[in-house]
């Protein structure tokens, strides 16, 4: 049993279990149901609420947000491009909320949020240096963490600051 992101209830029952048996495991559960719902509530509208500082409404908000990015990520590109020894064809920028950044490695270029500019500056070169070292390792797997230790030792530190800065706490 699972809360999804819109708070509906979603079960897996092997099959053979009947009807009745599934309906009366969620009434046996429903106090766990309804405490998973409002934390997965309050964790949306937590989520909300920080993607919400920074206003991308408009193609002229959008178009500065990219700008300054720009400043901030080209230089860190730069930088980590000649100690990493891999470039990205491309860097581009878009309006994204389920990630911080993305690697086409097949293209070998890369795509940053705009709303990297919600976070440090330390936290956003955490964001470049792992998107550069998925032109090396595209998987998340030993070697790329390994190539994380290498490449940005306080990875696991930025990580942990981003996920504390978006949830509030």
């Amino acid at each position: 049993m699972r809360i999804v992101k819109n708070c509906d209830v979603h079960i897996s029952a092997p099959i053979g279990i009947s009807k009745i048996e599934i309906e009366r495991f969620i009434a046996e559960h429903s106090d766990w149901i309804d405490k998973a719902r409002q934390k997965t509530s309050e964790r949306l509208t937590q989520r909300e609420n920080f993607f919400n500082q920074l206003p991308l409404n408009t193609k002229e908000e959008v178009n500065k947000a990219v700008l300054r990015l720009k400043s901030v990520v080209e230089p860190l590109v730069e930088k980590h491009s000649q100690l990493i020894g891999k470039r990205p064809t491309s860097v581009g920028y878009k309006k994204m909320t389920s990630r911080w950044g993305v690697c086409y490695v097949k293209k070998r270029s890369i795509c940053f949020s705009l709303y990297l500019l919600l976070l440090p500056e330390w936290c956003i070169e955490y964001v470049v240096v792992h998107e550069l070292c998925h032109l090396i390792e595209p998987s998340h797997n030993e070697h790329f963490y390994a190539l994380m230790d290498d490449f940005f030792y306080r990875w696991r530190e930025a990580r942990k600051t981003i996920r504390q800065i978006t949830s509030n706490k």
